[in-house]
């Protein structure tokens, strides 16, 4: 992806940090040393969660001050903002770079499962999960996550299918895709039961392989 969306979240908040502080504090904002800061918080995030996150203790692990962070951030919730927006653009990154070398939807879709189910990503989708269920009971407060949510995954699934496939078709089959393996990684994060959920995602993955008519790529490769 050679712009991710969140990058746009992220040059917005760094010019609403830049306009207040300016009013406020007469400094600039170093926003190189604010992404490093920033990087620092989501990996704080993931791995102690958001819902009681706070200045103090987040302050104290990083080793800064909470002044730092208020400068660096604003309000608590501009900070929540970001952290989402980053933690989606190394997902989105990561899986766009698999996703992209896919030559059709079956590919793309079983480097997504590879890539998301991996048990070293674990804390991060809980964390993904979590803020979910959040957006979902204030939609406003998270109206960002929740119309890129979905957008930034459908846009990658519909491009691996190729320019030859019927524009509606490949929404609706990035649809089933999207919606399939969210809900195996739901029940592997509730469960644990990792051999049953990969092997009923190896049964919906095989089921792609077969619905991928033999003609249809042919027509797209002579295309």
């Amino acid at each position: 992806m050679s712009a991710p969306i969140l990058c746009t979240i992220v040059r917005i908040m760094s010019s609403r940090d830049k306009q207040r502080d300016a009013a406020t504090a007469g400094r600039p904002v170093d926003h190189r040393r604010r992404a490093e800061l920033l990087d620092a918080v989501v990996d704080y995030t993931v791995e102690h969660g958001f819902s009681d996150l706070s200045w103090r203790p987040v302050a104290a692990a990083l080793g800064v001050s909470t002044t730092t962070l208020v400068h660096r951030f604003g309000a608590k919730e501009q900070m929540l903002e970001a952290i989402l927006g980053r933690l989606r653009e190394r997902t989105l990154a990561a899986s766009r770079e698999l996703i992209g070398e896919q030559p059709d939807l079956a590919a793309a879709a079983r480097a997504a499962w590879t890539l998301t189910s991996d048990p070293r990503r674990g804390a991060e989708l809980r964390l993904f999960f979590a803020v979910y269920g959040r957006a979902l009971q204030a939609p406003q407060q998270f109206a960002d996550f929740l119309e890129h949510v979905v957008a930034d995954w459908m846009s990658a699934l519909r491009d691996a299918q190729g320019p030859a496939t019927d524009p509606a078709t490949a929404t609706r089959r990035a649809t089933l895709v999207i919606a399939t393996l969210r809900g195996l990684l739901l029940d592997l994060l509730a469960t644990g039961d990792r051999d049953r959920v990969h092997g009923a995602a190896e049964a919906f993955l095989a089921s792609l392989d077969e619905a991928a008519p033999p003609p249809e790529r042919g027509r797209s490769k002579q295309r």
